[in-house]
């Protein structure tokens, strides 16, 4: 019975990480279809590069950092178990690699390549596993502090704060430092309109990620006998709230109302474990709503080019998670209990503030010492024939 529950248990969190690794096929094309078309092969190339940096950063130093575990040794000791310390790496690198994947979407169209390979490696290898390990493996006792403060430690189930909010906040500097993309906002304060290039991927990436967030969210119970069918369908009633919310204050627009169950997903996962299903239905209405004001403030009126709505989507919605797990988990609301408002508060905080430091500072030096942004010239040719010498469509170019 017990070889029998190892191999469950390896099986169980090896498909949740394949369903999260399929996500990264969906932050790839909801950025394709967003970016103007000289940017599309770029935003694909960057997805999957970024992947496996992440790949290697997590496992030679991120993974340690988070965890304390080491796989330099041999391949006999790393095998027993079934390899459930592999698998389960395997799973939380998905995670980790969401981190530069929001990131992209944030500094589409304007970044060059190799300066986000080195920030991705620095994210991924130190500043999101530093945090990892404070709020999932107690790390410097920051949890206990804070359970001694609150009566509750933190609760971040599949990771408002730890992947969402973090990833959003770190890509707000990057995008404050770059720049908004040429022409946007003129001096003469016209916006200049710059429309997805295609609507039917943008689609097709906010399905695939909606689909993986079920392994992203129910397996993060990481274990099969913690499986918990609330967790799913908290997913889903967060998801379809962000979507109507989005439909409703976004009116009708298709990339406000693809990006809705994003929202509402995000924002769920802190509590996903704990809320009632209306509480989870309010939770991903309000991020829904939260996501369509503040990405069209961030356009219109403080005019930072946030070219997919990163901050909004991950930054202000994860926080938000946090905060609701805090709110929707109390028992008063019909949640489990367990969680205290002022340890969602605390714990949000901190998120926010490591990601907005490690932020400033990383990009502040790689812009200082390498540059961040391609030429003038490399901008208005696209990053595609600039960075990747060929566009989406090269037989449309081609001369016979």
């Amino acid at each position: 019975m017990e070889a029998l529950k190892q191999g469950s248990d390896a099986l169980f969190i090896l498909l949740g990480g394949i369903m999260v690794l399929a996500m990264h096929a969906g932050f790839a094309f909801l950025e394709l279809g967003t970016v103007r078309k000289k940017n599309q092969v770029n935003a694909l190339v960057k997805i999957l590069v970024d992947f496996s940096v992440s790949t290697v950063a997590y496992f030679l130093v991120g993974y340690s950092v988070a965890y304390g575990t080491s796989f330099f040794v041999g391949a006999e000791q790393l095998a027993q178990k079934n390899g459930y310390d592999l698998v389960k790496f395997f799973f939380l690198l998905t995670f980790a690699a969401a981190i530069p994947a929001i990131i992209s979407g944030g500094i589409a169209e304007r970044a060059r390549f190799w300066p986000q390979l080195i920030a991705t490696a620095v994210i991924v290898g130190f500043i999101y596993p530093l945090f990892e390990g404070i709020v999932w493996n107690q790390g410097f006792g920051i949890q206990a502090w804070i359970k001694a403060t609150t009566g509750e430690e933190l609760h971040d189930f599949a990771g408002s704060i730890v992947v969402h909010a973090v990833g959003g906040w770190l890509a707000l500097p990057a995008v404050i430092l770059l720049g908004a993309r040429s022409n946007r906002y003129r001096k003469d304060g016209v916006i200049s309109a710059h429309p997805p290039s295609n609507i039917p991927f943008l689609a097709l990436g906010a399905w695939i990620l909606t689909v993986g967030w079920f392994g992203f969210n129910v397996m993060s119970a990481q274990t099969i006998d913690k499986i918990s069918g609330l967790v799913a369908v908290n997913s889903l009633m967060a998801m379809v709230g962000g979507t109507l919310a989005a439909l409703a204050l976004g009116k009708n627009d298709p990339g406000f109302v693809h990006n809705g169950p994003l929202a509402g997903l995000v924002a769920v996962c802190a509590g996903s474990d704990l809320m009632h299903p209306l509480g989870a239905l309010v939770t991903g209405a309000v991020a829904g709503s939260i996501f369509v004001v503040t990405f069209t403030l961030t356009q219109n009126k403080w005019k930072i080019d946030d070219v997919l709505g990163v901050w909004p989507l991950h930054g202000l919605c994860g926080a938000w998670g946090g905060l609701a797990c805090g709110i929707f988990g109390l028992k008063a609301l019909g949640g489990l209990g367990g969680v205290s408002f002022g340890a969602q508060l605390i714990g949000t905080l901190m998120g926010v503030a490591w990601a907005l430091l490690a932020g400033f500072m990383l990009y502040g030096i790689l812009k200082a010492v390498m540059g961040l942004r391609l030429s003038a010239e490399e901008e208005f040719e696209g990053a595609d024939l600039s960075i990747h010498k060929i566009s989406a469509t090269p037989e449309r170019e081609a001369s016979w």
